[in-house]
């Protein structure tokens, strides 16, 4: 097994909205934690196979077991951001255009859900061979021309990523699939976290209702989340 503690100021993990509210899950999500295993071990989920107008998920990516822990639950916060654009087959008036230009002439305001203050421990198990160790090499050099490690949204950059002893591990509240009706933890707290990605049909994105056990230095078993892509 390896854990992993991450620390940020501010994380964003964007559920399947639209609107003028971007809400956020209430946590690390484990597909988040599965891409950002995957970034610092250089593996690249991508694929572009030349029909689809999305990126598509590359085949035979690692298949691994996650645990997600709150050392702390974070707070939610909110800001206000301009979405703007240039509408594609809709008549805009000539003179808006005008009064606009060079800027782009459709904008709307929309305000954007945050957390604040995350602390989470990604514990990981079940991995192939070689994973923790190119993780190891990422969080000591980085991964040149790759790209930055973020927090949900590519402008929210973590403070802190350090491999922490299994044996020694911090008091958290595990995240638990929600089955019945109450959670043994705190009953104010649950939030839906996606846990793989279709890209190209949302109905084939897998989720779980999840909320926190009992504050615990032991991982409970039903914590873990198999995390695997066709």
């Amino acid at each position: 097994m390896m854990a992993l503690r991450l620390q940020a100021k501010f994380a964003a993990y964007r559920q399947f909205t639209a609107g003028s509210f971007r809400p956020t899950a209430g946590f690390i999500t484990p597909s988040a934690a599965y891409g950002l295993l995957l970034n610092l071990a250089g593996v690249d989920m991508r694929a572009d196979d030349g029909k689809s107008v999305a990126t598509t998920i590359r085949p035979g990516l690692p298949r691994l077991t996650l645990a997600l822990g709150a050392v702390s639950l974070p707070e939610r916060g909110s800001m206000f951001q301009q979405l703007h654009n240039y509408p594609i087959g809709k008549n805009t008036a000539p003179e808006v255009v005008q009064l606009c230009w060079p800027r782009k002439h459709n904008v709307t305001p929309v305000r954007r859900e945050l957390l604040i203050g995350l602390d989470a421990v990604i514990a990981v198990k079940d991995t192939p061979a070689d994973l923790p160790a190119n993780i190891r090499q990422g969080l000591e050099h980085g991964r040149p021309g790759y790209g930055l490690p973020f927090c949900g949204d590519n402008n929210l950059l973590p403070d802190r990523i350090e491999e922490i002893d299994p044996a020694a591990m911090p008091q958290a509240l595990w995240l638990t699939p929600i089955l019945g009706e109450e959670s043994d933890g705190p009953r104010d707290f649950a939030t839906r976290l996606t846990v793989t990605i279709h890209r190209l049909d949302m109905t084939q994105t897998r989720s779980l209702l999840m909320g926190p056990s009992p504050r615990s230095s032991t991982i409970p078993a039903e914590a873990w989340v198999p995390v695997v892509y066709p």
